[in-house]
């Protein structure tokens, strides 16, 4: 497994700093999140940023991934719109289009991985489920299919609040969309917070189609990202299960909230999981 860090912790750095950083804490993998300041897939030196961090990454041994998840980079009035589940055609072409503009990028960086999550659905359409599927399902399909010809799977994130939260949510999805790109982006706090069994008992049942896994402190009810030794978690125990199933690939932690204080945390972290 390759420990890593997602540069929405670093919001506060140039992105070619926070590489910087990254590794010399020890780092082995990045979680590039697409956003107005880091690598904006809109902005006109896009494609030259892309070999710029592509280069970093190779000579400072930072596996990338590539991460959806801004909250304004789409729409700079509406949090995490619009998405694969709006009503409004228009507006998921708009999604769709950006998650085709990640997979360029994923190419461009050396990125294996682009992970996505579901979204929330339109108001009028909270109990919709069965067009609130074959909407979600028919966007995948295509977007796996691109995903596909470029070499790189699609790591999909149930996240607590969204449409597809928990892992019956992706099990219905991804038998949907059946398409073997379609792979799993776990989050160990989410997993914490949404499965009966806990996230160990998920690394356990999913271990087959993980390709991206996010880490985070959580504590039950409530979804915050905490840093790791805070929360009712035991993120150590995790990370050895992740170990013990033979998960190889990245693991990166989440704590956009902490930019503020983003060395310190990402230190006391990477101290934190590879020690005790």
């Amino acid at each position: 497994m390759r420990l890593g860090y997602n540069t929405n912790g670093f919001a506060h750095h140039r992105l070619l700093d926070a590489l910087e950083v990254i590794a010399e804490l020890g780092y082995r993998s990045v979680g590039i999140t697409l956003d107005v300041h880091h690598l904006d897939p809109y902005g006109a030196g896009f494609a030259d940023e892309c070999r710029r961090v592509a280069a970093r990454c190779r000579a400072l041994d930072l596996e990338p991934v590539i991460e959806t998840g801004a909250r304004f980079l789409l729409d700079p009035r509406r949090k995490h719109r619009p998405t694969l589940l709006s009503r409004d055609p228009a507006e998921r072409a708009v999604r769709v289009a950006f998650l085709g503009r990640a997979i360029d990028a994923a190419v461009a960086v050396g990125a294996r991985v682009v992970s996505l999550w579901s979204g929330s659905p339109d108001a009028e359409d909270d109990d919709a489920v069965g067009e609130l599927d074959i909407r979600l399902a028919d966007a995948l399909r295509g977007v796996c299919a691109r995903a596909a010809a470029a070499g790189v799977v699609i790591g999909f994130e149930p996240e607590p609040g969204m449409y597809i939260e928990d892992m019956a949510g992706f099990a219905r999805l991804r038998a949907l969309v059946d398409h073997p790109a379609l792979q799993l982006t776990l989050d160990v706090g989410h997993a914490h917070i949404t499965e009966p069994d806990g996230a160990e008992a998920a690394v356990r049942a999913w271990r087959e189609a993980i390709v991206n896994v996010q880490v985070e402190g959580m504590r039950r009810p409530v979804h915050d990202h905490l840093v790791p030794w805070e929360g009712d978690l035991d993120v150590r125990a995790v990370m050895r299960v992740l170990g013990e199933v033979g998960y190889a690939g990245p693991a990166t932690l989440e704590l956009s909230r902490h930019s503020h204080d983003a060395v310190r945390v990402a230190r006391r972290a990477h101290e934190f999981l590879t020690t005790g």
